[in-house]
């Protein structure tokens, strides 16, 4: 044999591969026999760019002019949706010129001041956006009198309504106004509503807010204050736990009260006072004269 035979013989003798089968076994042996096969994969594609949010800034000021509203305000931001669904408020802010971050899309931004509001539609495309709310509205700021003395601020309430055609009270905006108390409202004409006391002292005016204004009113009432008694003499003590009834001239109840000497405010005007005590009932008729607070006694004697 020649010696190439004789040396891959003598190889195969020791137990040798052949120099192809050692180089393959060999990367067998060092890889292990349950690796996969390298291979080179091309790279990940970039994230995709994220959306850019910017500032959006607001300020709102009265219609018609550059005055601008400082108080008062309440702003809000809605998604600016047309699938139906409630819009979500994606921010507030109580600020008179507030700034928010959003991300890019389309939103609707709204401010009320009291009653009175104003809203737009922004696009929001990763700039920042300043815009500025009209809003058309006034105030009203009420109070009471008798004659040139102010009524308490806790013995007087407003009542406000909008008219509706020939119903003056046709739409109730608020009650339970307190004097003083800042009524801020759209611009127009209102029906107020004054009730002095718990009885029948009333008045009523139509009073007209204009934009960026704020419409400061008395209403003068023509009342007084009386403080019922059943005595058994002029001037005497009063009786306790006696029942009164306040009538009209007519037989309409204006006032019921139970006490010794409660104290009713009454329009001014002609009365008939009823006590009850005892088991008895006595009467006498009285007069209301305006701006004149007294005391209404009842002799308890037959009559």
């Amino acid at each position: 044999m020649t010696r190439g035979l004789t040396v891959a013989a003598a190889m195969m003798a020791l137990g040798l591969a052949t120099p192809a089968r050692a180089q393959e076994g060999g990367l067998h042996n060092r890889i292990g026999p349950n690796l996969p096969t390298p291979s080179l994969t091309e790279p990940e594609p970039p994230a995709p760019a994220s959306r850019t949010a910017a500032t959006l800034s607001l300020a709102a000021v009265f219609a018609g002019s550059d005055k601008p509203l400082r108080s008062g305000l309440a702003w809000r931001i809605y998604e600016d949706r047309t699938d139906g669904v409630k819009p979500p408020i994606v921010a507030r802010s109580d600020a008179p010129d507030p700034s928010f971050t959003l991300a890019p899309g389309a939103y609707v931004a709204t401010v009320t001041y009291g009653f009175a509001s104003a809203s737009k539609r922004i696009a929001m495309a990763g700039a920042p956006v300043a815009e500025t709310l009209k809003v058309n509205a006034g105030a009203l700021k009420l109070s009471g009198a008798i004659g040139d003395a102010r009524i308490p601020a806790a013995q007087v309430a407003f009542s406000v309504f909008v008219p509706i055609g020939t119903n003056s009270e046709g739409r109730l905006v608020r009650s339970g106004v307190k004097s003083g108390e800042l009524l801020r409202l759209p611009e127009g004409t209102y029906h107020v509503v004054s009730t002095y006391g718990e009885s029948n002292a009333i008045q009523r005016a139509d009073l007209k807010v204009e934009n960026g204004k704020v419409t400061d009113a008395t209403l003068s009432h023509h009342a007084a204050t009386v403080t019922l008694k059943l005595v058994a003499a002029p001037g005497a003590e009063a009786f306790a736990g006696t029942a009164f009834s306040v009538l009209t001239p007519g037989g309409d109840t204006i006032r019921e009260a139970i006490g010794a000497f409660p104290q009713v405010v009454l329009a001014e005007g002609d009365y008939v006072l009823i006590a009850r005590h005892d088991g008895q009932v006595y009467t006498r008729e009285f007069k209301v004269e305006s701006g004149m607070d007294r005391d209404i006694e009842v002799e308890a004697k037959p009559t």
